[in-house]
């Protein structure tokens, strides 16, 4: 142990005032976690945690003054404490870019499923880093902890510690956790622990213990929250519930010199780094797949992923138990499993929640994740999604199986609005390819882009390819497909996917004057200039796609969609029965433009 009991006080001390400081200048926060949970991230990262190798996650995200507190000790470049909570400052919850910030949390239980992936991470790439998470009883709530924790117990990730912040409150009053979570923990395959959270020689031992534990360790640490606040085990605790004049005589009571000078010595190695993992794979010269002339865009996305995966991508793949309905998976995969984690493919179980927050934590690690589900589902990990955008994490995401052209399986499994709604988050790149070029430059983005993630968009059904005259004019966005055959347009029919080859017969029945534009990617036309979007869309501009249809109205004066739920039956039926018909199209556009 580097410091002793009486050691790791002081330090705590400071902890603490620092962070009340935080709390106090910014006139809001969270005392109730500073108070009881201090101990706890204080031995951890004073007497734990090796830098460059170990990782930290504070899954209960509304603790960030307490993280930021930690970490401006320990010689982090976070700015001043002053700036927590002011705009261009300290985030009110953590987010990754700011200096020793691990993953961007506070929607409760998203942080226990990032750190699963950052151990899933050190094991993949055979480092001996351990991964030590800070959660709350309000994480343990959320189910995308609990999907999490029953997949590292599956994967007896040994070198993951999970420490509860017991204190038994949450805003509402008793926290409404499981009658007995340790017991949940233990079924789950978990080493369970408990102790007493301001204990330092019991929370040292306790972590002696899960460093040679055989599965993961969950340390259950009883606390009492806004522990000497005149709020102490109430709700009120949980926030900004004391005085100005409660917290300025807390902040003088644990101001400690003695505790700063001992953490000036754990900031000596602040400046250590983590190993990066490049993707190891050239994809310029990978050609667009080409599987006939009929054929689904999933399995284009299937043969191009195999070529890719063929030429040694350093891709981490996984599904939500679809992986052959999405073709996620091919002969170039090997299954990572509890005995072998020198794979490329995970297994996640029916958990899409999970999969799309040990994803985040993946990447956040360094890997190049993707991950795959039917796109109905996109919604269980939508959450995840968004925290990905928002932390410029390269995820991947195939969603297959992408409209009413599932068919048979019914209205459950027919996205309707999920494909408009995830072009509604910033920083999400998503593609809804037509052919094997779109589907290639789709794979190229997601590749290339480290700073973003990716929804690549996919059908279940076979279609009409209909080929790309100019194959670069696809980084555009949004491109013309099937040109007009007179100079002057009357008529432009935008298209996505599966849409573009009926969006080409109703062109066709329409004659001269009326062009196609296929879209594959709404955000990156957007971005084009003004005169190339109107170079493309002349005319009456209608849109076909087979999603709700108020987002369109953006680009178009009329719009074929379908803003109901869809219904059980083949999909050439469903098509027709919910309007996607080229000769009924045909007449309400001539109707227009006559």
């Amino acid at each position: 142990m580097k410091f002793d009991a009486n050691q790791l006080n002081e330090m705590s001390n400071a902890v603490r005032a620092h962070a009340l400081y935080a709390v106090r200048n910014a006139g809001s926060g969270h005392v109730g976690i500073i108070m009881d949970a201090a101990d706890i991230i204080t031995t951890i990262y004073a007497n734990w945690l090796r830098r460059g190798i170990d990782r930290f996650v504070l899954s209960a995200g509304h603790g960030s003054a307490l993280l930021y507190s930690v970490l401006k000790l320990s010689g982090y470049d976070i700015g001043d404490l002053s700036s927590f909570r002011k705009f261009g400052g300290l985030p009110g919850h953590p987010e990754i870019g700011t200096d020793g910030v691990s993953a961007t949390t506070g929607p409760l239980g998203q942080g226990v499923g990032n750190a699963v992936g950052m151990a899933m991470a050190a094991k993949i790439a055979q480092n001996d880093g351990i991964v030590y998470c800070l959660c709350s009883d309000g994480d343990l709530m959320e189910g995308v902890a609990q999907e999490s924790i029953a997949f590292a117990g599956l994967y007896k990730l040994n070198n993951l510690v999970l420490l509860w912040d017991d204190n038994g409150i949450s805003i509402d009053g008793n926290a409404m956790t499981d009658i007995d979570v340790p017991s949940r923990m233990r079924a789950a395959g978990w080493r369970t622990i408990r102790v007493a959270g301001n204990n330092f020689k019991k929370l040292n031992s306790a972590l002696i213990r899960a460093l040679h534990s055989d599965c993961p360790t969950f340390i259950q640490c009883k606390t009492q929250i806004g522990q000497s606040t005149s709020v102490a085990g109430t709700p009120a605790a949980h926030g900004f519930g004391v005085s100005d004049s409660e917290l300025m005589n807390l902040i003088q009571m644990y101001i400690s010199p003695d505790g700063e000078r001992l953490w000036r010595t754990v900031a000596s190695d602040a400046s250590a780094k983590y190993a990066t993992h490049p993707l190891d794979a050239a994809i310029a010269d990978i050609p667009a797949p080409d599987l006939g002339d009929v054929v689904s865009t999933r399995e284009l996305s299937g043969a191009f992923l195999s070529d890719l995966m063929a030429r040694g991508a350093r891709l981490v793949g996984g599904s939500a138990d679809l992986s052959h309905s999405t073709n996620a998976k091919n002969k170039s995969h090997r299954d990572i499993t509890a005995k072998k984690f020198s794979g490329n493919f995970i297994n996640y179980g029916v958990r899409e929640h999970a999969m799309g927050a040990i994803m985040n934590g993946l990447a956040a690690a360094g890997l190049r994740p993707y991950g795959a589900t039917f796109l109905a589902f996109s919604d269980y990990m939508r959450p995840s999604i968004r925290l990905a955008a928002m932390s410029h994490l390269p995820v991947i995401y195939l969603f297959t199986h992408d409209s009413i052209g599932v068919g048979a399986d019914g209205p459950t499994h027919q996205p309707i609005e999920q494909l408009p709604s995830l072009r509604l988050i910033p920083n999400l790149n998503v593609f809804r390819p037509c052919n094997g070029a779109e589907v290639a430059v789709a794979w190229q983005t997601a590749i290339t882009d480290t700073k973003n993630p990716t929804c690549i968009i996919l059908s279940r059904q076979k279609f009409r390819q209909i080929p790309t005259p100019n194959v670069r004019e696809i980084a555009r966005g949004g491109y013309i497909i099937h040109p007009s055959k007179s100079r002057r347009v009357r008529a432009t029919i935008i298209a996505t996917g599966s849409e573009v080859p009926l969006a080409v017969s109703v062109a066709e029945k329409l004659g001269n004057g009326v062009q196609v534009v296929s879209m594959p990617s709404v955000e990156t036309f957007r971005r084009q200039s003004a005169e190339y979007k109107k170079k493309i869309l002349s005319g009456f501009v209608v849109a076909i796609e087979a999603a709700v249809t108020a987002p369109w109205f953006e680009f178009a004066d009329a719009v074929v969609g379908i803003n109901s739920f869809g219904a059980s039956g083949n999909d050439t039926e469903l098509f027709n029965r919910f309007g996607f018909n080229p000769d009924a199209i045909a007449r309400d556009i001539f109707e227009k433009i006559k």
